[in-house]
Formats: structure tokens, C-alpha cells, sequence
């Protein structure tokens, strides 16, 4: 009988059910998702706030609605927004010249990647609408190898693309650009050299720059976005927007993360940093809508202004208990008006049901690092005595276990890596109290090496100083 891993674990496919010890909060999100409201979570670091808007994402429709400036004869500096319904696009236009069509599996490997088919992780092939593997759980959408994927998923990684410029060889040696795109019946058009002209011509005769296109991530994150990346901006142009040697205003116009948001969700964590912006986001929330205009005084993009750009988004924000009264307090009405607020759990009951779950975290967690073994049964029965230890270390909760998973999920990547390290099959017992020992911070590596943070301060800078003052004999 072959031994007990957490390959075994069958993992839920739908998003809401890989959240775990907060039922009473999903069910808001249904209800945020339903009536397109706003939510604010408050509550500790590491305990699913991202994931909680990322399933709200999922429940919504698709977008309906693509976003585009047009160059504005009469007043270049101040180009035209124009909003056309999926039906209303130039798809119908392009389809008018040759193209062949292919599956994602036809076309080469990073063309389905980018166009939000295949997992860069495993290689596996599903819809473009889901944001994330089904079979490994990576996040197909952003960068998946960085420790902060929290921080950076969706507005700073590599989004995926709705159209892929590239070039084929053919057997002769002779090369052509061809470009890859994707449809919404979930196929790709191979669009050749010949008609790649004949689409320019197209769309030279109409002056437009899509800036929100209808294939869209319903998720956006803007923690710690910059002034720029939330709101958009207009590009400098050392020409100045001269029409013959410079670059048209409209084509230098970029959308903030409330504008790439429009029909979805917009998230902010460690919402208190955004600080003065946060009353831009009040309006952006308030109004619907929002100017781009250049950012930089010193640009020539300052003079150009687009008018009513639309930013209609379910807004999530998520903070700290202890930064609350960092924000500002008309933002913070503003989503309680149109919405709620919610204190998450730091723990649950420690039942046979719970239980189950942390197996299904470990697991989770596992494949969606892609780069450790399984966990076997001793190893997930420690992960589970460690959750109850730190809910009662912590919280000062008995007979729980803590979601503040995010540390958790350290100490088994850390595990993991050990395990890899001696080529074992699986992460034991034995790497996890290896991991909880080299996972320590700083602060209790200190306190353990010199009893105190004055004495580690004196080990540090006061053999300097002494040296300084006094010869190396006389401090010998």
C-alpha cells in the first residue's frame, strides 16, 4: 500500500472553496459580487484578504464595455472617449480578412501563456477567463516566483495579453510577422504577413488607442501603486505632440488601475499607505469616472486632459486593525454607504471539519509553490499541532487553529526546500522542525544569540567604536 501524501488530496476547483475559516465573510462577497458593492476588510496580515477579492472577481459577469480615446481634430490636447459595447468592437471588421483559426494548443508555448491559456507553471491548458490554473493553482495572469505574488498580482505582474506580435520561420529560412488572437469562443486567429497590412490600413483610417479592452482581467490590485499607476497619466513626448515629427496626444494616454478596474474589482491592501491619494480614489469611487491627465508639470503630456473616463469598479480595501484610523474618514463613509465592512477571524473552531481544511491548505500551498515535494501524514498532523499552538500563543485561543496561514505557508516552502535539498520524496516531520528553527526572525535570532537587543547592539558597533578610541594591544 503505497504511503499517504498530500498528492492524494483532491483540491477544490471552484476559488471561493479554497478559502478557508471565513464562511460568514463569503458570504458577503456573494453579496458585494451580487449587488456590486464596496467592502473594506479589516484584520491581521496573512489572513486571506486577497484571496477574498480575488473570489469576488470570479463571481462577477464578464466585462461588456471596451474603453478607447480617439484623436480629437479640433482640439488635439483633448481627446475623445469613446465606450462601445462587445458587439460594437472592430472584431467584426478584422474578421473580414484572411485568418486562420487554431486551438491553444496549436500555436507556440508563450503565445498561449501570454494570451492566458496555458500555466506557466505545469503546462496545462484551460479557459483564458480563469485567473488561475485549475490543476496546480498558480496564478496564470501575474508573476508566480516572487515571495510578494501578494503584493504584486494583477496590476504589477505580466497581465495577460488579447494579442501577440511575433514571427514564424518557414522551412526556406524566410521569416514574416504574424500575430495570435485570441476570440471569445476561447480560440486564436493566425493573422499573416498580407493581412497584418491590410489591417493597419484599417486602422490608420480610424484614429483610436484602446486603453480598457473587453478581454480583460476582472481583477486589479494597486497596493502601493504609485500617483500614476492609480490614476493614469499621459506620456512626455520631447516633440511635443508635433504632427508631423511627434507622437498624436491620444496615442500617449495610459489608464490607471481605476480605469483597468472598470466592470471589476479593484483592490487595495495596506489601504492606510496610499495616504493622500486616497481622496482621489473617493472621487474615482464617488463619480464613476475619472480624468487622465499628464502627472509630470514638467511633460508635455500636462497639457493634455481626457474627460469622463469611465472607472465604474466594486471597490476592496483591506487594512490593519491598527492603521483604521489612517483613513480618511469621508473614503471610509463612502464605503460603508455602499457597502460593508467586515473584521476577519485570526482562528477557528478546532473541529474534525477544520481539520480537513488545514490538510486541503497544505496541500494547496504546495502545489500552487510547484517547486517542493508533497507533505506526508506526519508532517500535515504537525502542521495542524503547530496551528493549534499558535492560535493559543497568539490569540490566546483554546481548542482553535489559527488562520494566520501566511506564516504557516512560510515554514512548509522553508520544509520544502529542505526536503529538496536531500533529494527526499516527500516533506517529513523532520524537515518541518528543521524549517521552524531556520525560520525564525531576526528579533528572536537576536534575543537568543545575546539575551537582549542592547547586548547585540554592543556586540555589533561597540568593538568598533573601541577600536576606534584605542589601539588593538590595549583592547587585547
Amino acid at each position: 500500500m503505497a504511503t499517504w501524501s498530500t498528492a492524494q488530496v483532491k483540491l477544490p476547483t471552484d476559488p471561493l472553496q479554497k478559502i478557508i475559516g471565513h464562511d460568514d465573510v463569503l458570504q458577503v462577497a456573494h453579496l458585494v459580487a451580487k449587488q456590486r458593492r464596496n467592502l473594506l476588510l479589516v484584520g491581521p496580515p496573512g489572513t486571506g484578504k486577497s484571496m477574498i477579492a480575488q473570489a469576488i472577481a470570479c463571481l462577477i459577469p464578464r466585462p461588456e464595455q471596451e474603453i478607447s480615446v480617439l484623436h480629437n481634430p479640433e482640439n488635439a490636447e483633448r481627446p475623445i472617449v469613446e465606450v462601445r459595447k462587445r458587439g460594437e468592437t472592430g472584431d467584426k471588421l478584422r474578421d473580414k480578412f484572411p485568418f486562420r483559426l487554431l486551438s491553444p494548443n496549436d500555436v507556440p508555448h508563450f503565445v498561449a501563456e501570454r494570451l492566458g491559456f496555458r500555466c506557466r507553471r505545469c503546462g496545462d491548458s484551460s479557459s483564458f477567463t480563469m485567473p488561475t490554473c485549475p490543476t496546480c493553482g498558480a496564478d496564470k495572469q501575474g508573476r508566480e516566483t516572487s515571495p510578494f505574488d501578494d503584493l504584486i498580482f494583477g496590476y504589477h505582474g505580466e497581465l495577460r495579453e488579447d494579442r501577440v506580435h511575433t514571427t514564424r520561420r518557414f522551412p526556406d529560412g524566410r521569416e514574416e510577422p504574424v500575430v495570435y488572437e485570441r476570440t471569445e469562443e476561447g480560440l486564436i486567429k493566425l493573422y499573416d504577413h498580407r493581412s497584418l497590412r491590410a489591417l493597419e490600413r484599417m486602422e490608420a483610417k480610424r484614429p483610436r488607442k484602446v486603453i480598457v479592452p473587453l478581454d480583460r482581467p476582472t481583477f486589479i490590485q494597486a497596493t502601493g501603486a504609485s500617483e500614476t499607476e492609480l490614476l493614469g497619466d499621459v506620456r512626455h513626448d520631447p516633440y511635443g505632440g508635433h504632427p508631423e515629427i511627434g507622437t498624436a496626444p491620444y496615442l500617449r494616454v495610459i489608464p490607471g488601475a481605476v480605469h483597468e478596474s472598470h466592470e471589476g474589482v479593484l483592490f487595495v491592501d495596506e489601504l492606510a499607505t496610499l495616504n493622500y491619494l486616497q481622496r482621489y480614489l473617493l472621487t474615482a469611487i464617488q463619480e464613476k469616472k475619472f480624468p487622465i491627465t499628464g502627472r509630470n508639470a514638467s511633460s508635455t503630456g500636462a497639457s493634455v486632459k481626457v474627460e469622463g473616463v469611465p472607472c465604474d469598479f466594486i471597490f476592496v480595501g483591506a487594512l490593519n486593525t491598527n492603521d483604521l484610523d489612517q483613513l480618511l474618514p469621508p473614503l471610509r463613509s463612502r464605503i460603508l454607504g455602499n457597502g460593508y465592512e467586515v473584521l476577519l477571524h485570526t482562528n477557528m473552531p478546532d473541529t474534525e471539519k477544520n481539520r480537513h481544511r488545514m490538510v486541503q491548505f497544505v496541500a494547496q500551498e504546495i502545489r500552487k509553490d510547484g517547486r517542493i515535494p508533497h507533505a506526508n501524514r506526519a508532517a500535515v498532523e504537525f502542521m495542524i499541532e503547530e496551528s493549534r499552538r499558535r492560535a493559543k500563543q497568539t490569540d490566546d485561543a483554546s481548542n482553535a487553529l489559527t488562520l494566520r496561514l501566511r506564516d504557516l505557508s512560510g515554514i512548509l516552502k522553508v520544509a520544502g526546500d529542505l526536503a529538496v535539498l536531500e533529494d527526499a520524496p516527500v516533506i517529513t516531520e523532520r524537515h518541518l522542525l528543521a524549517a521552524m528553527k531556520r525560520s525564525k526572525g531576526i528579533e528572536e535570532q537576536l534575543y537568543e544569540r545575546y539575551d537582549s537587543w542592547w547586548r547585540a547592539s554592543g556586540s555589533d558597533y561597540g568593538g568598533k567604536r573601541k577600536l576606534a578610541s584605542g589601539s588593538a594591544s590595549e583592547i587585547a
